[in-house]
């Protein structure tokens, strides 16, 4: 039982560090961020701080207006550089919310929509739970980031496009209202 315990405790941590890269949302500060004092806003480069507190701030107030009330202190991490964001494992994707652990937004999502869609992905893992979330259809978790994070692209590339519409036509039925009850 003992190796067991070590296993887990010591040996697959630091394994899902070095494979698992947006799993270092959780120690940004390890991965050469500068983070504030509470490690709730990090960024890469010093002279966006402002910028991205601003665009965290509104993200945060918009979710909680227009689609339910944000009662955790999410975690975000500001990539304005490609090495940063790729220390944190985004590869092609432009930001990554894991579970309520934090989100890593890349170079190229430095814009409201972007972090409103992490931000309400955060708040998914918090009314629904981080487990039950990944066996939600895709629509359902995709399409609602998409259609309440105003996305004002009028054309998302597929299956983006699809679970936004899909999302958009099941709204319409059940309302705002009842959109945690699926």
């Amino acid at each position: 039982m003992g190796r067991l315990a070590v296993l887990i405790v010591v040996i697959v941590p630091v394994v899902a560090w070095f494979i698992v890269k947006p799993v270092r949302v959780i120690a940004p500060q390890w991965v050469h961020v500068t983070c504030n004092a509470s490690r709730t806003l990090c960024v890469d480069d010093a002279l966006k701080l402002a910028e991205a507190l601003a665009l965290r701030d509104e993200a945060i107030a918009f979710v909680s207006a227009k689609v339910g009330t944000i009662e955790g202190q999410p975690r975000v991490v500001f990539c304005a550089s490609q090495a940063c964001a790729d220390s944190f494992g985004l590869g092609a994707r432009s930001a990554v919310t894991l579970g309520q652990f934090g989100t890593v937004i890349g170079p190229r999502a430095w814009k409201p929509y972007y972090v409103r869609h992490e931000l309400i992905h955060y708040l998914q893992s918090e009314r629904v739970g981080v487990l039950p979330l990944l066996f939600k259809p895709q629509w359902w978790v995709e399409g609602m980031a998409y259609a309440l994070s105003e996305d004002p692209r009028e054309k998302l590339v597929e299956p983006w496009e699809g679970d936004r519409a899909v999302f958009r036509k099941w709204l319409a039925q059940v309302g705002l209202a009842k959109i945690w009850l699926r």
